[in-house]
């Protein structure tokens, strides 16, 4: 092959490869003898492979031609086909040589299926069980696995005047909007932190930026569903010793959406979404609910259901609020401890810790039965949201619609309800408004 040929082969490849990406690896080895330039993606390429059964027989083998027949005898050493199968095998993890006027391909991938472990928050029944690393190096190969193409840009950054922890970000060039990526590096810059340590950081930094109630930057800990968020546009950042990905910008349906979803049929993934929104709605709105109706509109309950409710409450000897707030205190008390208790004791002692003290306080007289039967229901409804940033977004928000469902009734719940609403109208992540409901499509 000509050397012009092989050398516009080469720009072409670097070209074509998403420049820039900092993880890959353009070296040249030369000795007195010989000359070599090897390129490879250094996050899903071994290199103690590279360097082994390549670099090594590269500076024993001090003949040129002895060289080059070893390159073209070894079993896992191919010629070179063409540009496109070059690309293709380079986001594989294949190392390609340029020797003389010779290309050949070199299988190095990296087996990251023996350092990655389980997913712990975000579980699903099917699909994929891997879940990110504390090592950038191996979470940028994770990605770099299930979205093999060669315009995944990658840009690296250094957060902390302390820590100085390097930070990468991810995203596909023919979809992610220029202005959001501008935007993005942009926050990144301007994020003044001693100590950043993991990507929830950001989600402080963001908010005390623009005072957001809700979370506009989603954390997961998939790379799967990292990678279909690239598809449609998305940034990814991961961070160095974090084994989270920070992924924006991110809207409510982000937030509502879990990966069980694409594993499942249509309508069972479209019927999870729904079941998830109904909770939402159930676990703000119902303690200002009960509130409002049986402290000032009870007529809107049948008969029935009316006596039933105030005959539990007979022995209650305060009113419906304090007793709401009281019940929402405890279960917020326990929802922390089980976070905080080890593992192997935490869900044993908040659930008899949960219905003894629940039991024992109906007995006392100090709730009613069925308002630990709310309660209850809104704890449930709570933990449906598959994502913690929301869903403990969400157990504040409950607060709100409690208290001015205990001063305006009924009207109060549903002003409150309008307000939150009206909210995340107003509300946008990186320019996206926050109540878009259609996933973004990949711009041609």
């Amino acid at each position: 092959m000509p050397t012009m040929k092989v050398e516009s082969i080469k720009k072409n490849i670097l070209n074509k490869i998403g420049q820039p990406s900092s993880d890959l690896v353009a070296r040249e080895v030369h000795t007195k003898e010989k000359y070599m330039e090897i390129l490879y993606i250094n996050t899903i390429s071994d290199e103690s492979i590279i360097h082994d059964k390549l670099l090594t027989p590269f500076f024993e083998i001090e003949d040129q031609q002895d060289f080059l027949t070893f390159l073209q005898s070894h079993p896992k050493i191919l010629p070179f086909k063409d540009e496109q199968k070059a690309i293709e095998d380079l986001l594989k993890g294949v190392v390609i040589i340029f020797y003389q006027n010779f290309i050949f391909t070199f299988d190095s991938k990296a087996n990251l299926a023996k350092v990655t472990s389980g997913t712990v928050v975000e579980t699903t029944v099917q699909g994929p069980q891997s879940g990110f690393t504390e090592s950038l190096h191996t979470n940028v190969g994770l990605v770099r696995e299930r979205y093999p193409v060669p315009e995944l840009t990658i840009e690296s950054l250094s957060i902390g005047s302390i820590s100085k922890t390097d930070v990468m970000l991810l995203y596909d060039s023919r979809f992610a909007d220029p202005d959001t990526v501008k935007k993005m590096i942009d926050f990144l810059k301007t994020v003044h932190i001693q100590m950043f340590q993991s990507g929830e950081q950001l989600l402080d930094s963001i908010t005390k930026h623009n005072r957001s109630f809700f979370p506009t930057m989603l954390v997961t800990e998939r790379p799967d569903r990292s990678a279909v968020n690239l598809s449609t546009g998305k940034l990814i950042i991961l961070v160095n010793g974090s084994p989270f990905a920070v992924i924006a910008p991110s809207v409510m349906k982000d937030f509502m959406s879990s990966m069980e979803d694409i594993y499942q049929t249509y309508w069972v993934g479209r019927f999870l979404q729904l079941l998830r929104f109904v909770g939402f709605n159930i676990s703000v709105v119902l303690p200002g609910m009960y509130v409002a109706l049986t402290a000032y509109n009870p007529e809107v309950f049948r008969v029935q259901l009316a006596l039933s409710i105030a005959g539990s409450r007979t022995a209650v000897p305060y009113p419906a609020f304090v007793e709401v707030l009281l019940m929402l205190f405890m279960m917020e008390l326990l929802t922390e401890a089980s976070i905080r208790l080890p593992k192997a004791i935490g869900p044993t002692a908040t659930t008899v810790g949960g219905l003894i003290l629940g039991q024992a306080a109906t007995e006392a007289g100090l709730v009613s039965n069925i308002m630990v039967i709310i309660v209850s229901f809104v704890a449930i409804t709570n933990f449906v949201v598959p994502i913690n940033t929301f869903s403990f977004t969400i157990r504040v928000l409950k607060y709100l619609i409690w208290a001015l469902g205990t001063i305006f009734g009924l009207v109060g719940v549903v002003l409150g309800f309008l307000m939150i609403n009206a909210y995340m109208v107003k509300l946008d992540s990186f320019g996206v408004p926050y109540l878009t409901l259609l996933q973004s499509k990949p711009k041609n």
